[in-house]
């Protein structure tokens, strides 16, 4: 593990945000709404334009309202910028501890921001790289024999989801509207879905990407991948078991993904690299990787019902589970040609451990409506209800400080009436 270095910004030892971590975001104050990059540490903001324009930084990628630039600027580019902020941050540096003009503008308390997505993200995919998800799903859909589908230990199988719904922790959720066939019913309904469920995700933003018709191969995948975000993969069932034949999903989980407002990059994760589960069988040859691209992440879903003063932790997992890893998610994504701009969004799918109180969805966690779960002011859950507020939370152990994630956090209101959606009949 790294050694723990010191700031002068001081930092509390169970902080998400600590000197080894300095994750990168979007933020904007109510006395200056510009947004603009900036950087956490402690829990404070350190505004990156401001020390751009203050020649503390030869970059010149903060003043926007987005990553986007930094991001396809490259791995030399992001390492460097990295440890330049470490030096600056560091107890034993002057350049900044001593410069009390700029810290009083560029050293923000976190109280006192709003955060916005880190970057523009033109696309989406979610894969489904987790093996007892997808047994857990497969098990309650077709029964165990028959849990996995013949092609899930072959290839990373994912869809692509809607981008223009990605929103920052803190957004509030919609309860969705659409059709949905309850029980034996002969045909379909259309109301607010009854079946409204989370899912505990990682995703990772793209870097440099590729070409059109310029595949990347896995054993580069890794110079692509910019840093990792919490996501909340929100789910309506009901409405996407009715709509997933032929073609996927697509009403039940379009209408919102929540993204932590922080990425953590590769060279923070660094440390806590560990092994994946062993592949059998063995990959075809373009997907075959080092065993080594996963990281040890602590994962933890809290819910609090609308009568609960403080969230109750309903599932505690971990990255280390998924079997498929990042760099064969990314180089099967791009193995057709398929080109991959800075900035896009690629998430793990459910992450789900191997007992029931490790997994990552109402689904498994009340195994389809059979097993509801108890909460402290009394009441069940099998879905989500009006009022919960779902928070995801994540970080690495390191010895005496953490690398954290900090929250995806999103509160369930009411469906809208149905009469609004229907408009003026002619």
């Amino acid at each position: 593990m790294a050694e723990k270095l010191r700031s002068f910004v001081e930092v509390q030892e169970d902080s998400h945000f600590p000197l080894q971590n300095l994750p990168y975001g979007v933020f904007s104050t109510a006395e200056e709404p510009r947004a603009r990059c900036g950087t956490r540490i402690g829990d404070f903001v350190l505004d990156l334009a401001a020390l751009e324009e203050a020649s503390l930084l030869a970059t010149r990628y903060f003043d926007r309202p987005g990553l986007n630039a930094f991001m396809a600027a490259g791995q030399a580019v992001w390492t460097a910028t990295r440890q330049r902020l470490q030096h600056l941050l560091s107890a034993e540096t002057p350049d900044l501890r001593d410069d009390t003009a700029l810290l009083a503008r560029a050293l923000v308390p976190v109280d006192r921001v709003t955060m916005h997505l880190p970057a523009q993200i033109g696309d989406y995919t979610d894969f489904y790289s987790s093996r007892y998800h997808a047994e857990n799903v497969g098990h309650m859909v077709r029964g165990a024999a028959n849990a996995l589908m013949p092609n899930w230990r072959h290839l990373p199988v994912a869809y692509h989801g809607r981008a223009s719904s990605l929103v920052v922790s803190g957004t509030p959720i919609r309860r969705p509207l659409g059709q949905m066939q309850p029980g034996d019913a002969g045909a379909p309904v259309f109301g607010p879905s009854q079946a409204l469920d989370f899912e505990l995700e990682l995703g990772f933003l793209v870097g440099p990407g590729n070409e059109l018709g310029d595949p990347i191969p896995v054993s580069q995948a890794y110079r692509h991948i910019f840093g990792f975000v919490l996501v909340n993969d929100w789910s309506a069932r009901d409405i996407q078991r009715w709509e997933y034949r032929p073609l996927g999903p697509f009403l039940g989980k379009n209408f919102a993904t929540t993204l932590s407002p922080w990425v953590v990059t590769l060279d923070a994760l660094e440390p806590f690299i560990c092994n994946g589960p062993v592949q059998d069988p063995e990959p075809l040859s373009y997907l075959r990787s080092k065993n080594h691209w996963t990281y040890d992440i602590q994962l933890e879903i809290r819910l609090r019902s609308a009568a609960m003063d403080t969230p109750a932790t309903v599932s505690r997992t971990n990255f280390r589970h998924l079997y498929w890893n990042v760099c064969q998610q990314l180089a099967h994504h791009t193995v057709n040609g398929c080109n991959l701009r800075p900035g896009d969004l690629l998430a793990s799918g459910t992450i789900s451990g191997p007992v029931p109180d490790s997994y990552g969805s109402l689904l498994e966690l009340a195994w389809g409506g059979s097993r509801p779960i108890a909460l402290p002011d009394g009441s069940q859950r099998v879905y989500l209800e009006d009022g919960d507020t779902v928070i995801l939370t994540g970080w690495c152990q390191g010895n005496g400080y953490r690398v954290g994630f900090g929250e995806a956090r999103g509160a369930v209101q009411a469906a809208r009436p149905i009469t609004e959606t229907m408009g003026e009949m002619r």
